[in-house]
């Protein structure tokens, strides 16, 4: 699994104290993007799920895992591998630039517990949200709702 870098303390990226694991690699060069540096699918270092979940399980105060990037979906199953180890205490976030509709299908997507879809639109910026523009969407996965923010 390629990732751009870890938070093991975020209050801002889901509900409740986040573990984010910044994926490598993206393709929607979204204007404005706050991780440009993630789009390079050869930046980045390599690191195992089991890595990941091994340092995951020493952070006992956090309530889910993030995954943000870059975007996650271009490393579908490496994701996957790595949800598949988590304890299931954890809850799931997933932030993509995908319609929710493109992905909804996919593995990745059913292992959330919920996910935050589009592209960022500069133009539609907003401050205080869990998602950066007016367009992106908040999708309780499980409740099969949107989240009104």
């Amino acid at each position: 699994m390629r990732i751009a870098g870890i938070l093991s303390c975020s209050l801002v990226n889901g509900y409740g104290v986040r573990y984010v694991i910044f994926c490598q690699g993206c393709t929607h060069h979204c204007i404005g993007c706050q991780n440009p540096e993630t789009w390079d699918f050869n930046r980045g270092e390599e690191i195992t799920p089991e890595e990941l979940v091994k340092d995951i399980k020493r952070h006992k105060y956090i309530d889910g895992i993030t995954l943000s990037g870059g975007d996650p979906f271009f490393q579908q199953e490496e994701c996957v591998s790595l949800l598949n180890l988590l304890p299931e205490n954890l809850d799931i976030w997933i932030y993509t630039g995908f319609d929710y509709e493109k992905i909804k299908n996919t593995k990745l997507a059913q292992m959330a517990d919920y996910i935050v879809d589009g592209k960022f639109e500069q133009d539609k910026m907003v401050a205080g949200k869990m998602y950066g523009s007016s367009n992106q969407r908040i999708i309780n996965i499980k409740e099969d709702r949107l989240v009104c923010e």
